[in-house]
């Protein structure tokens, strides 16, 4: 089936109002990258397309202390954005330029396990997530936003317009492990922000990505940093719980037993990055 109309909304406004018309019949294409395929493919045969490339939702700007970035805003324009590195460091680890160009901030939230690189480092960064419809506009924290494997907090008739995030305080590290150094699909994605006072650990977020049913934060991993002296015995224990609380999937590029164990160990290396 061949698809019979394409909307190219001028606005956000325009784009809810299409998408309140025409409900979840619409697929909505942003840079295409994780759509394309399944239509090349002939898994998806969607008969009304909206692409929101015109729409207004690109670009970085700053609402006081908060950064906000546009639905479709692409990779490579955040890889140019220096502001936060490691969030500029998350984006050069997204696949390869041809894909960067093209993929955005937005669509990477949507990006089944193991991709979804960007998502981690975000999730670390405590950031939230602006949802809109025709008629209302709602603020979601990223670590509310996934409910299951392909599954978001996102209602029917909503789109994501935005995502804030705040200039981190503390320390942040992100490390992604592949079986390639570049462009190459993640083994285990590890982002990870704390804030000391002296080698006390006061805060801690621990996101990780492609040893679950999408990108998320370890809970059990933080309970051990918090209050606790920034030392290797903590982390090996947050590491150790992170690998329990983790669901690996198994692929061509990693089993599931390979993923739990690399958890442990990537998540060991980036927080003695901050202890060192």
């Amino acid at each position: 089936m061949s698809t019979k109309e394409y909307f190219l909304p001028r606005s956000a406004g325009e784009a809810v109002q299409l998408l309140a018309e025409h409900g979840p019949s619409l697929l909505i294409l942003a840079g295409g990258t994780i759509a394309m395929p399944l239509i090349n493919e002939g898994v998806s045969f969607p008969e009304r397309v909206m692409g929101l490339r015109h729409a207004g939702l690109s670009g970085i700007g700053q609402d006081g202390g908060t950064f906000t970035i546009g639905a479709c805003t692409t990779i490579s324009q955040v890889l140019a954005w220096d502001a936060i590195p490691t969030l500029q460091q998350a984006a050069h680890n997204v696949a390869g330029w041809s894909i960067r160009n093209m993929a955005t901030v937005g669509g990477n939230l949507f990006a089944p396990p193991p991709a979804g690189d960007l998502a981690v480092m975000l999730l670390a960064l405590d950031a939230d997530v602006k949802l809109a419809n025709s008629t209302s506009e709602r603020i979601v924290p990223l670590k509310d936003f996934y409910t299951g494997f392909m599954i978001t907090a996102l209602e029917p008739g909503e789109l994501v317009t935005e995502i804030r995030v705040r200039k981190p305080a503390g320390e942040t590290v992100y490390t992604k492990f592949g079986r390639k150094k570049a462009n190459t699909p993640s083994v285990v994605t590890v982002a990870a922000h704390l804030m000391l006072d002296g080698d006390t650990v006061k805060d801690a977020r621990i996101a990780l990505g492609a040893v679950g049913p999408h990108p998320f934060r370890s809970t059990k991993a933080e309970s051990a940093l918090v209050g606790s002296a920034l030392g290797e015995e903590t982390i090996a224990r947050a590491a150790t719980l992170a690998a329990e609380e983790c669901e690996p999937i198994a692929d061509a590029i990693a089993s599931e037993w390979y993923r739990r164990k690399m958890v442990s160990v990537i998540l060991s290396r980036a927080l003695a990055q901050l202890l060192n």
